[in-house]
């Protein structure tokens, strides 16, 4: 290979050197990078609907876990022009496999919304058919997800179906080796794979400058061969732009591709953590000014897609579906000790079935 094609190559695999951007914090439009179209109109309209939905059913989530019907909760507020470009990127036949922060995610993918908290709840590992919403149960281990996403991508290409998996991870994620090996299997397989990082800055509390020395965690993906970009994570309009266009990049055949969105989380890792220690306020009223919802709305209302009665019609959908949240999980779950069992292995072990006979004898005991 000669300089100048070995040159061309590697330019290929850069990403942006300023994340894309097609709408400011203050919600003007701005010309964004060539190579990235708008998304359409309807698509807008439809991410802004479901924005609202996602972002009460995190306000909801998080309230929940105060009153005790949630065993923990990730929020996700700031970071779901991410979670829902992410979705609307993807078609029916595609894969997502999600992290644990990501809930707003799968309900924007249509999964009832008390099947996605049954996790975080503590009643099952997945409330959830994966193989019928196409959705990888919610992964706590950082990075696991995302050889887990390779391997069903290189599937779906052996068997000519016309899919694409996506892996979404964290920034703290990206410091795992199973990332590493991730990208690594990907490139040489040629997968049909998005891996897509929300950098929100905070892997609980290690800032990314404790994390990495990369200009930015897109630059990851060159040392493996795969293409990468960075974009605005606020920017609705950018995120799925630049997704659209990776996950056309996958599904024609031409490999993995690496995104990286700039976002925030603007509350604490979990119910169980104090931000105040490791992040000043002034940071977080900073982020708020360029919040992801409010910046679209402000932009599509400037291109007249979106009305008053649009916005209230929005508002009015998400508090009743915050509504039939709060009856749902205000409901028992029924306990069944018995379920311990299930799915433990294909062909029981006799010493699992003795087990098994065990606690039932218990368990009929108690009752009587």
């Amino acid at each position: 290979m000669s300089v100048k094609a070995l040159r061309q190559a590697v330019d290929s695999l850069l990403p942006s050197l300023s994340p894309v951007r097609f709408v400011t914090p203050d919600g003007r439009p701005v010309k964004p990078p060539p190579g990235y179209e708008a998304p359409s109109d309807e698509s807008l309209r439809e991410a802004y609907r479901r924005m609202v939905l996602g972002r009460r059913f995190d306000t909801q989530a998080t309230a929940l876990t105060k009153q005790g019907r949630l065993a923990v909760y990730p929020s996700s507020r700031g970071q779901e022009a991410c979670q829902i470009a992410g979705v609307l990127a993807l078609r029916d036949q595609d894969w997502l496999f999600p992290t644990y922060r990501d809930s707003v995610a799968l309900v924007s993918r249509g999964i009832d919304p008390l099947e996605v908290l049954t996790l975080l709840r503590g009643g099952w590992h997945c409330g959830y058919d994966p193989a019928a919403t196409r959705v990888a149960p919610q992964c706590t281990p950082l990075a696991t997800q995302t050889i887990h996403a390779v391997g069903m991508a290189d599937a779906l290409r052996r068997r000519d179906e016309d899919g694409v998996a996506m892996a979404f991870i964290g920034d703290g994620g990206t410091s795992e080796g199973d990332f590493h090996e991730a990208l690594n299997y990907a490139a040489v397989l040629k997968a049909p794979v998005v891996f897509f990082i929300q950098n929100n800055r905070y892997a609980i509390s290690v800032p990314l400058a404790r994390q990495s020395a990369a200009p930015a965690l897109a630059y990851k993906g060159v040392g493996y061969g795969v293409p990468s970009e960075q974009v605005d994570g606020n920017d609705l309009v950018a995120v799925l732009s630049v997704l659209l266009a990776a996950v056309e990049h996958a599904r024609s055949g031409k490999g993995p591709f690496l995104v990286e969105a700039h976002t925030y989380r603007m509350e604490a890792h979990t119910n169980a953590d104090d931000p105040t220690r490791y992040r000043d306020r002034r940071e977080v009223e900073e982020w708020e000014s360029a919040d992801p919802l409010s910046r679209l709305e402000t932009y599509l209302r400037s291109r007249s897609l979106l009305t008053e009665e649009d916005i209230e019609a929005a508002k009015e959908e998400a508090e009743t579906f915050a509504a039939q949240l709060r009856t749902g999980m205000n409901a028992d779950i029924e306990v069944d000790p018995m379920e311990l069992f299930d799915h433990v292995f294909a062909e029981p072990t006799p010493q699992l079935l003795e087990q098994r006979a065990q606690l039932a004898a218990e368990s009929l005991f108690q009752k009587d």
